[in-house]
């Protein structure tokens, strides 16, 4: 019963509609009306630029951290005998919060996508993995300044850290991995295909890294 309870209230922190408020707040819009109509990082980024998009990817990103945080509720989780369950009951939390971000009970069960959240929830569970994932997403948003894209590899990175490179053993921690990369990949379909087309918009960072190459192009 108790463990049902702090289920719902990940859920609920989940649910927290970060970049609607910042958008409400500060612009007096409701970021769902604008770029791609999601309430996630990267349309805050597009729409609102990159001060208001890294603001909205923090927050979202302690969505999730806290949320796995709950377990700290329950004292018999520390037991050594209880790791396993304590792992599990840690993923449970932080997947009610990312459903809590991409259906939330306080904007009409519209929501983002859920990448900063799940980061937020790896980085409670396992930190290195999250941190190797990280790197990806960096790398890839250093050189391409797509936010879907960066996520994506840093989705499917996942696994490869969980299943190859760290090869943990326990089967659950597995199958997560396998079934985060699928979700983001399901839920970035259209970015995919914008992607493709050439026409995914590029998020407004690292200008003056373009603006130095367009002028060595011009001289």
């Amino acid at each position: 019963m108790k463990e049902l309870l702090l289920i719902i209230i990940a859920y609920l922190i989940g649910s927290i509609p970060t970049a609607l408020i910042i958008s409400k707040k500060f612009f007096g819009v409701d970021i769902r009306d604008y770029g791609s109509g999601n309430m996630g990082a990267t349309n805050t980024f597009r729409v609102l630029g990159s001060k208001y998009g890294t603001i909205v990817m923090v927050l979202d990103i302690l969505k999730g951290a806290v949320a796995v945080a709950l377990y700290n509720f329950l004292p018999y989780y520390f037991s050594p005998d209880m790791e396993l369950y304590r792992t599990n009951f840690m993923i449970g939390l932080g997947l009610a919060a990312v459903a809590g971000h991409i259906f939330p009970i306080f904007a009409d069960f519209k929501g983002g996508k859920g990448v900063a959240t799940l980061f937020g929830m790896l980085l409670a569970v396992q930190p290195v993995v999250a941190i190797s994932c990280v790197g990806v997403f960096l790398i890839v948003l250093y050189v391409t300044r797509y936010v879907s894209l960066s996520s994506i590899l840093a989705a499917l990175f996942l696994p490869i850290c969980v299943l190859w490179i760290w090869n943990e053993h326990e089967i659950l921690y597995r199958i997560f991995a396998l079934l985060v990369a699928s979700l983001v990949i399901l839920t970035h379909q259209k970015n995919i295909g914008r992607i493709l087309r050439g026409v995914e918009s590029r998020v407004p960072i690292l200008k003056h890294r373009d603006r130095r190459k367009s002028r060595r192009r011009n001289d």
